[in-house]
């Protein structure tokens, strides 16, 4: 597969997005590597570029009406080990900071950096279990958290114009809280790592190593709501964030915020209903759909989670992140208005934006589409609306694949898969011959094109 790696960085350095208005934000600093870093400010992405990866915007520009989109900024996974020195033709991590510099001219520019390679990764699910076994808690820190640190820490990009968004492992902390115990969701797997405390002391790590480097910004992952909605979720989701803000040297002023919906597929905004409306009498909480969970969609959420955090002791301007990659559900199946008022499913089934058969349903899902456009500042206590999951990457392969990266095979990418306790027993609704998860997914990539909301 051609990169074109060369050719997409001198396009992309005239191309990077700029979100938000300049105003009130710190000048241009040189050539990004003779002054001091600037003062970290409140909201990383206001007044910055935002900086396109060039191995994604090659492979999204090669496809048909790809080019529509290929000038978006997108998450840098550092996934394993070896990708911080890039693998199989991808660029690594300093190459990365490199053409981020080069795409900046002199601009203040976000790198989005996914930090994710905690040992016993992904306990609930398969398809991302990862390359460190539970127990390896010391090679986590000395052979993936340490090198990232030091690379960053290097003066050339400390003392830059770059403002390192880190956002740190996605679903560890929130699998804690639901998968564990005598919850019918839980797992083994998330048990053991309850117990050994090795998601709690990784996360707490990372926030502190990368943390105290003076232009980085440290996003926590916190699940979504149809995860974290309920009232028996979320203060306890709440409450292990600050413990592992707190663990290993860390504290919480090392947190610039939570991102939520990391590579899901939840609805930003349901405008056809709401969590208080009801139906002859009986609350749409008690619809299939919503089952009684506080919140419907992503923006709700990601606004009283961040409140709920500042409530448990976290800073009063703690921001958030939502990942609006995949969660469009435009198309010719989005609703127009309101379901009928014939009863509460029928009302919430009609009307809702987002068409997958279960909300617990995350693995490359039919019908998807591009949700909001990346942008600052675009509601009251969100950083900024993400791609963190790049659009075209795979979640989990549809059948087992042989690989070297440590990731398996989890039913719920087989679309003939019929679910389990965590989904509701429903079916996957996920895609056919999906790749190894991170993999180039052309198929996934036209369907999100086509379903895409706002429309291109």
């Amino acid at each position: 597969m051609s990169r074109r790696i060369r050719m997409a960085g001198t396009l992309l350095a005239a191309s990077a997005l700029t979100m938000g208005a300049l105003t009130g934000v710190a000048s241009a600093q040189g050539d990004g590597g003779s002054r001091a870093a600037a003062a970290k400010v409140d909201n990383p992405y206001s007044g910055a570029k935002v900086y396109v990866n060039p191995d994604w915007s090659a492979k999204a520009a090669a496809e048909p009406g790809g080019s529509k989109i290929s000038n978006q900024p997108t998450g840098v996974w550092l996934d394993r080990i070896a990708a911080i020195n890039g693998t199989g033709g991808a660029m690594g991590l300093r190459a990365h900071l490199d053409q981020a510099l080069q795409q900046s001219g002199g601009s203040p520019t976000v790198v989005q950096l996914v930090v994710y390679d905690l040992p016993g990764r992904d306990c609930s699910a398969l398809a991302s279990n990862g390359e460190l076994g539970p127990t390896e808690i010391d090679k986590y820190k000395t052979q993936f958290i340490d090198p990232i640190a030091s690379i960053l820490s290097e003066s050339k990009y400390a003392n830059s114009n770059l403002r390192i968004v880190t956002t740190i492992e996605i679903d560890s902390l929130p699998n804690l809280v639901t998968n564990t115990g005598s919850r019918p969701t839980a797992t083994p797997q998330c048990d053991t790592m309850k117990a050994n405390g090795n998601y709690v002391k990784g996360v707490g790590y990372a926030l502190n190593k990368l943390g105290a480097i003076g232009n980085v910004y440290n996003y926590v992952d916190a699940g979504h709501h149809g995860w974290i909605g309920w009232d028996d979720n979320f203060n306890p989701s709440a409450q292990v964030i600050k413990e592992a803000a707190t663990a290993e040297g860390s504290t919480v002023d090392k947190v610039a915020g939570i991102i939520v919906n990391t590579a899901n597929y939840s609805t930003l905004k349901e405008n056809n209903f709401t969590v208080n409306d009801s139906v002859n009498g009986t609350t749409v909480r008690q619809s299939k759909w919503v089952d009684w969970n506080k919140y419907v969609d992503e923006l709700s959420f990601a606004q009283a989670f961040r409140q709920e955090l500042v409530n448990v002791g976290f800073p009063s301007n703690i921001g958030a992140l939502i990942d609006t990659s995949r969660n469009g559900w435009g198309g010719s199946a989005r609703p127009s208005g309101p379901g009928a008022k014939t009863d509460v499913d029928t009302y919430v089934n009609g009307g809702r934006y987002d068409r997958r058969i279960h909300i617990g349903n995350w693995c490359n899902q039919a019908g998807a589409g591009l949700g909001e456009r990346p942008k600052a500042a675009p509601a009251s206590g969100i950083d900024a609306y993400v791609w963190m999951k790049p659009p075209g990457e795979s979640d989990g392969s549809s059948s087992e694949i042989p690989n070297d990266e440590g990731k398996g095979f989890d039913r719920m990418c087989d679309p003939t898969y019929t679910g389990n306790p965590r989904n509701g027993n429903n079916p996957s609704g996920a895609l056919a011959n999906a790749p190894v998860s991170g993999h180039w997914f052309s198929a996934q990539f036209q369907e999100l094109l086509k379903n895409a909301y706002p429309a291109l």
